[in-house]
């Protein structure tokens, strides 16, 4: 045998010690995961979303088309729907995000009957020309943004908003 005993004071103090440490541990695990886990999960982020439109239906007029698409906020899945407005330019197809620049209202194509060429955002006034350029003097600040276009099979497909490259 040693000549250290532990003395039963010491020993209480090093069991509860470790007893302690490992009933901070088991709290603690549970809410660094909580924390942690959404940030390690794979993100289904950029990817492009089919429409119901046909390419070739397409025009020069500007239509109101519908993203749908389930959003995964942490443990929270829902369906979103979003919007964009599509038309032809030439032989390329241009998507613009409704969201004005100014406070983030919708924008409608020809709402306004004074400017029935414009997009018009109804909540300070705020217009735009077709390629999405924000006409001075009205509150916007910048350009709408544009979609990220592709075709698959003959259909629409959108995906992530960028900065207008059109203006």
């Amino acid at each position: 045998m040693s000549n250290n005993r532990v003395s039963r004071r010491q020993f209480l103090s090093y069991t509860l010690t470790g007893v302690g440490g490992f009933m901070a541990a088991g709290m603690l695990m549970p809410m660094i995961r909580f924390a942690i886990d959404p940030v390690l999960q794979k993100h289904g982020g950029g990817d492009f979303i089919k429409t119901e439109h046909k390419i070739a239906d397409i025009t020069d007029k500007p239509i109101k088309v519908d993203l749908k698409f389930e959003q995964v906020d942490a443990w929270y899945k829902s369906e979103v729907t979003n919007v964009a407005w599509v038309f032809k330019q030439g032989d390329q197809i241009v998507a613009l995000s409704p969201v004005c620049k100014h406070l983030g209202c919708m924008v409608n194509w020809g709402e306004n009957s004074e400017y029935p060429d414009q997009f018009f955002c109804p909540c300070h006034g705020g217009r735009y020309e077709k390629n999405g350029k924000n006409i001075p003097g009205t509150p916007p600040t910048g350009p709408l943004d544009e979609y990220e276009v592709k075709e698959e099979a003959g259909y629409l497909l959108l995906g992530p908003t960028k900065a207008n490259t059109l203006v």
